[in-house]
Formats: C-alpha cells, structure tokens, sequence
C-alpha cells in the first residue's frame, strides 16, 4: 500500500488538493505535544480549501500514519489494523481532525474515538473565513479546539444502560496556544495507568472469556424462536466456560451478507466492546468465513458462532478416546473452509514480486496437512463403527432388544439412565454433558407373561436446535446407536419453557438421519416442576407419552411397562 494513501471519499478533489494532503505524511510533530498551532493551522487551511473535515492519525513517536477525508467515523482506522490493541492500554494514536461547524465533537467522532481507543482525539472547529493572528502572523482558520480522551472507571457496566455512562471527556473551548501547551506525555501516561489498573482488577474478578451476544431477528422468525434462541445461546457460553456481559439484539429482514446485521449495528457492537470489556463476540447463528473475517476486522476482538460454542463444548466434554476423535474431526471439517484469507502470512492472492515461484503457500500447505489429517480420522471413525457394529450384532445374536435414549440436551437422559440401572454415569445440570454412549443393562417385565427380561438401554449425546452439520458427519459412529436401536425412548423436559420446539427439533434430527429409527416412546421428565395446567396440556397433546421425574424416581415403574410392551410391538412386528 503507497505510504501516502489518502483515505477517504476522495471524489471532486483536485490534484493539487491531494498533493497538499499527501504531504502532510512528511511532517513529524514533537512527541510531547499533541499538536503545534502551525500544524493544526495547515490541516484547517486544506479542510478549508477542499471544503470537507479532514483527519490526521499520528502515533506517538509524531509521525503521520493516516490521512483522510471525512470525519473520525468515516475514516477510522479498523481495531485489527492498529499497531496496538487491548483493554488494557491505549491504541498508541491521536487523530487532529477538523470540523467545518463551530460545534462540540459529535456523538458519531466521539464514538469512533472509543472503538479504536485513540490516545486522544483533537476537533479544530473552522472560522467562515480566514483571520489575522494577532500581531500580524499568517493566516488561520482556527476558531476554537476541543480535546477528547477515554475516561477509565471502575464502574460495573454489565447492568447499566451503556448510554448513562461516560466513557468520554471533552474538554471546554481552547485556543490552539492552550492546546499546544497540554503535557501529552503526561496525560497519555495517567490514561494508560488507569487503565491497567482497572484491567487488573477486572482480570482479578474473572478469567473467563467476557460475552457479547447478538441476536439476529430476521422476518421468517417468531418473537418466543428467537428469545429462545438467545436464551440457549447465553446457556451454551456459560457451558463453554464464558460470562455473558451483554446481550444485543438487531431485527432484519435477512441477514447482511458482509456483516450480518449491517453497518451501523457493527459500529455499536465495536463500541459495545469497548465500553462493557468484552472479548469475545458470539453470534447466535453460523457465520461464514468471510463475515467473521469483515466483523472481526471492524470489532476488534474474536468473533464466533454458534456452531464454534458447541464445538467447543464437545472438545471439554470429550472423555473417551471415541469422543476425541469425533470431536477433532467435527473441528477440522469446520476449519477447513475458514483458511482462506487469514491474513498475508497464510496467502500469495496479492501476487506481485516476490510471492511468485515453486512450492506451496503456508496456507496451501496448513490445507493440505488438515486434509490428510481428517483422512486418517475417517479412517478410525470407520473403523469405530464397525467396532460398534460388531457389539450390536453380538447383543443382537443374544436377541437382547436395545433402546436408545434420545433427547434434547440436559432433558436428563443421563439421570433417568442412573435411576433405571442404579449406575454412576455423569450427569449435571449442563448441556452436553454426556458425549459417549453409554449402554446398561436394565430388566423390565415382559408385557405378556409378566416374566423379567433384560434389555440394553444406551444413553446417547444431547441433541439442540439446528445440530451442526460437522457434528452429526463426525458422530455418525455414535449416531448410529439411536439408528441400529429397536426402540427409542424419547426424554422431553417439561419444565423447560420450549419444550415443544425441543421436540420439534429432536424429531427433526431423527427423520434426517440415514436410516429411519425405531419406534419412540415419549417420556416427559421434570414432573415434580411443572404446574397443573402444563400437565394437563402434554397430555392432552401426547395421550399415549408417560410421565415421570428422573431425579425423584417418580413413574419408573409405569415407564418399564410401557417398554415392555414397545419392545413386545417391536418383536411382533
């Protein structure tokens, strides 16, 4: 990139005009000033002449590194592009910039001051012509300044409207000799002590990832699916280990295609960052490479999805070396797509001198090595299924009929499979706290003769709205037990305010697979936590489910006899 781009809307220009801002890049300012009255003159004179607000980014060593046409929110520099970046500290550059109204800095430029934590940001507010300084000097167009910097607080913004509190000073009306006379050094060194002292006493409070979600509405979505959504999204954080500090909401007819939720959301999102301590953003819907690419450039910090939270779970959860190996190759045959352009270390699509020549790229080769890498799991993926497969045929030869547990997650199919076979099987108030299947074998009475037959009943991973593609691929070996299974015992949890649309999704999931599961027999669980009236109703609706409660070992015994007569139907037919 030419070291004299001008940025900004560069139409109607002419070239000397440019020269003139193309030669601002030569001039260095003092370190220990923010600005000199001759500098903020000569940027208020082109201001002047090519009649738009001009900006002027500067580091602290005084060099020039940005020159733009437009006010701070229009040629702001993107957070990743910065040379330095953290809640801990500032980003290491001012901005003079000039405004063509005698008026107080916008909301918009204070703003833009915040996301990319300039050291201080200066507005020259312009005259409607040129004056003599006194005692005959040049020209100016100067009529008063004002200065802006960041406030640090110790104040919990968490639970607070972000706009009643200030994350801004501005200073009263100066003169540009005033301005010029201001200890920067000394201002920037308080900020940035400030600062590391509240980074510290935040870091202190929490090591967890700090939360931002944000929730698209699109028009095909009903208000309880989407609150509902957001709802299992902040779940599914807390699960992976994160605090949620704020939840954003934006409506759209659809999505944006480069950002999602649009422009003017981004911004607020990048200022919402800033001002909760947020560093990580969490969409509730999967994004796609070029999305995450564009909001993390203009946010600042890590921005993921949906899918990556859940994976991220699988990836803690994983125990066994079954659930390893599905959990890797479901995050590879994820990551494979989101190479592509993860910067100029990875890529030669620039082309030009030098990128040119034999060998691979480091992006190629990275490709290539998680190409080879997800043969090699396919292979012991395969190779987990027909280990599986022999076990069921071995049950199957003993003709003991199967029942594979299946629900949505944390509906306490783990429970229910304890309290049946009074085993120690993982259980916990979390989703997706099982992963590997997990057979035991339970006796229930035989529907006809009454005799006690034995019957293996397998608890199964957790199924949730929309299960990731990658996920389901990966844990077909797993899958396979609710496929292969005679019967299938459905757990709803009743107490869960969606459980209709749990259900909904579970029989979703169920009639995408392969091959078409046996029989289900619905249980609802969680009895002992609903009241009358939505008992009531699941009856009404599913006349022939049973009702039970896991936890308090409450109609267990009329759950055996309904098995027992869906495995005797099974047999029959």
């Amino acid at each position: 990139m030419p070291i004299e781009t001008i940025y900004g809307n560069l139409q109607g220009l002419k070239s000397s005009q440019l020269k003139q801002l193309q030669r601002l890049y030569h001039q260095r300012l003092p370190s220990d000033c923010l600005t000199t009255s001759e500098f903020a003159q000569r940027v208020a004179s082109i201001s002047k002449e090519v009649g738009q607000p001009v900006c002027v980014y500067i580091n602290r060593r005084g060099k020039i590194i940005r020159v733009g046409i437009g006010t701070p929110r229009q040629t702001q520099i993107p957070p990743l592009e910065l040379p330095r970046y953290g809640a801990s500290r500032l980003s290491g550059i001012r901005c003079i910039a000039t405004n063509l109204k005698p008026e107080v800095p916008s909301e918009a430029a204070l703003t833009a001051m915040v996301i990319q934590r300039l050291d201080a940001l200066v507005v020259l507010t312009l005259t409607g012509e040129g004056f003599k300084r006194k005692g005959g000097g040049a020209t100016g167009y100067v009529k008063q300044a004002y200065l802006a910097h960041l406030l640090p607080t110790q104040t919990d913004r968490t639970d607070t409207n972000i706009q009643e509190l200030p994350f801004w000073t501005v200073s009263p009306p100066l003169s540009l000799d005033m301005l010029a006379k201001q200890d920067f050094i000394e201002l920037i060194d308080g900020l940035e002590a400030e600062f590391q002292r509240e980074f510290i006493a935040q870091e202190v409070d929490s090591d967890q990832d700090k939360v931002l979600l944000v929730g698209l509405k699109t028009d095909k979505m009903k208000d309880r699916e989407f609150e509902d959504g957001l709802a299992e999204l902040a779940r599914l954080v807390d699960t992976a280990g994160g605090m949620v500090l704020k939840t954003m909401q934006q409506k759209r007819s659809q999505p944006h295609p480069q950002t999602v939720v649009g422009e003017g959301k981004v911004q607020e999102i990048a200022l919402t960052v800033q001002t909760v301590g947020a560093n990580l953003v969490v969409f509730d819907r999967d994004l796609s490479p070029a999305q995450v690419r564009n909001l993390e450039t203009k946010v600042g910090v890590r921005v993921v999805d949906r899918t990556e939270v859940i994976l991220d779970i699988f990836a803690q959860r994983a125990q066994s070396r079954a659930g390893k190996l599905q959990v890797e190759l479901a995050q590879l045959e994820y990551t494979i797509p989101r190479l592509t352009g993860r910067g100029e270390a990875m890529s030669r699509l620039g082309g030009g001198i030098g990128t040119r020549g034999p060998g691979e790229t480091k992006l190629e080769t990275e490709r290539r090595a998680i190409n080879a890498r997800i043969s090699r799991l396919q292979k012991e993926v395969n190779q987990l299924q027909a280990h599986r497969s022999r076990l069921r045929q071995h049950r199957q030869s003993q003709e003991v009929p199967t029942v594979a547990v299946v629900g949505y997650t944390n509906a306490g199919k783990s429970t229910l499979l304890n309290t049946l076979t009074k085993s120690e099987v993982y259980a916990a108030d979390q989703l997706f706290a099982t992963l590997d299947p997990t057979s035991r074998r339970l006796i229930i009475p035989d529907a006809v003769t009454g005799k006690r037959i034995p019957i293996v009943i397998t608890d199964t991973v957790g199924f949730i709205h929309e299960l990731p593609p990658t996920l389901i691929d990966a844990f077909r070996a797993t899958l396979e037990e609710v496929t292969e299974a005679d019967a299938l015992l459905h757990v709803v949890d009743l107490s869960h305010p969606a459980w209709q649309s749990q259900i909904r999704s579970v029989m979703t999931i169920l009639a995408e697979m392969p091959e078409t599961p046996g029989p289900a027999l619905v249980a609802f669980n969680k009895i002992d936590e609903v009241d009358g009236d939505t008992l009531r109703f699941a009856h009404e609706e599913y006349p022939m489910a049973v009702f039970i409660s896991a936890a308090k070992a409450l109609g267990l015994e009329t759950l055996r006899q309904r098995l027992a007569q869906l495995i005797d139907y099974v047999i029959a037919s």
